[in-house]
């Protein structure tokens, strides 16, 4: 027996991080002789519930077992009705646990999504005690809660997903386009060099061109120049010869 509260002190302080009120453990488990036995812990005295309840309560919440030493341990949620100064407690615990785990404040977080989901549970457990039908109502909403942010957080890691896909083409694409520029950068160097030796021979022609310009004017205007002084010449001849004539 003494073996056996040990152990039921052990899940109790194993088992007491939750938030949601559960019953002392009940130990469902084979003794060493090989004899399944069922030993139940004295409970307080609790108002009487209905079996529809306590059916309630545990289809809403359903009892915990884990097994230690060979033995089965289980614990059911507990149906003792809240007080005012387990509300307060309740809230206490919830501040206090969030501080330990160090639950973010803000942002996404596992351990206060967790936290705040065992004090919802917690709160329709509470209500269920009092009004099954106002705990029923209370759980429709805590499943239509997590369905949505199931449904955001499936949405999310599809975005995500999708994101990750984006990028990655993007990433290959880019690499495909920098060896296009590295391509077309070789291609536009070749093409200036190019440029720069059809410009040199523009300027050489030109060059050539000019000078050749420039003897045939010097050669043309030595002709003229000849002409004319040969022109005058015969002119002065013809005059001499058309002077004598006349004397």
């Amino acid at each position: 027996r003494s073996k056996s509260l040990s152990c039921h002190a052990t899940h109790t302080n194993t088992m007491s991080d939750s938030l949601v009120k559960y019953r002392n453990p009940e130990l469902v488990s084979s003794d060493s002789n090989g004899n399944l036995s069922s030993t139940k812990r004295n409970l307080p005295p609790v108002k009487e519930k209905t079996p529809q309840t306590e059916d309630i309560l545990n289809s809403i919440l359903p009892p915990r077992q884990w097994t230690e030493n060979g033995q089965l341990w289980t614990q059911y949620v507990s149906s003792t009705p809240a007080t005012r100064v387990d509300v307060i407690h309740l809230q206490e615990r919830l501040d206090t646990l969030l501080l330990q785990r160090k639950a973010k404040e803000t942002g996404i977080c596992p351990v206060r999504e967790q936290l705040y989901a065992q004090c919802f549970d917690e709160l329709i457990r509470q209500v269920t005690v009092n009004c099954a039908e106002r705990g029923l109502l209370l759980l429709r909403v805590r499943d239509e809660i997590r369905m949505t942010i199931k449904a955001y957080r499936t949405l999310y890691e599809s975005s995500v997903a999708f994101g990750m896909r984006k990028a990655l083409h993007a990433e290959q694409g880019k690499a495909e386009l920098i060896e296009k520029v590295k391509k077309l950068e070789k291609e536009n160097k070749i093409q200036e060099r190019k440029l720069q030796e059809s410009k040199a021979q523009m300027e050489a022609v030109e060059k050539r061109e000019n000078e050749r310009r420039k003897a045939d004017e010097k050669k043309y205007k030595e002709d003229i120049d000849f002409l004319k002084r040969q022109a005058q010449q015969y002119r002065t001849e013809l005059e001499k010869i058309l002077g004598g004539g006349a004397a």
